[in-house]
């Protein structure tokens, strides 16, 4: 899996590339932007995508459309798109409820090897609901696959990696 980054709105688009030659041009519509762009397989503009973390889908409403957020390991920051916020997931919307560094979703590796994800709230002025429950101050959650997570009136919803 590749990641390229949209040249209009710095949107992450993800990608198969192994059924593209190099050199090939490939047309994409971002997602953020709805923009059209062309990339060559094989430039300098691709990045190699880690392995599968999970991601968090943000529903559409609204405020902004559906959006796929693929999670890292570590701090993943969650928030309010805002050019020049440094966020690690930064979620498109008009949704002015939800703060521009909202939430941290944390994944790694527990003892025996299987990922986990915890989340916590990131001083929000609204707070952030799992499950329809508001995580309390410096409160981490346990959250796992399915898990529904509110951030003002943006609701994302977890998928963790499929089981062997």
């Amino acid at each position: 899996m590749k990641k390229i980054i949209c040249p209009k709105c710095d949107h992450p688009v993800v990608f198969d590339d192994s059924g593209y030659p190099i050199g090939q041009a490939v047309v994409f519509e971002c997602e953020g932007c709805r923009k059209s762009f062309t990339i060559r397989v094989g430039e300098d503009n691709i990045e190699e995508v880690e392995e599968d973390l999970g991601h968090l889908v943000v529903i559409e409403n609204c405020f902004g459309f559906k959006q796929t957020l693929h999670l890292k390991m570590g701090d993943n920051i969650i928030g309010r798109y805002n050019k020049g916020t440094e966020i690690t997931l930064p979620i498109e919307t008009k949704d002015r409820s939800m703060d521009r560094r909202h939430c941290i979703v944390n994944v790694k590796r527990d003892a025996f090897g299987e990922l986990t994800y915890t989340i916590r709230d990131n001083r929000s002025v609204v707070g952030t609901f799992v499950m329809n429950r508001i995580l309390g101050d410096r409160e981490r959650m346990l959250i796992e696959d399915g898990a529904i997570i509110t951030l003002g009136a943006t609701t994302l919803i977890l998928h963790t990696p499929e089981k062997e």
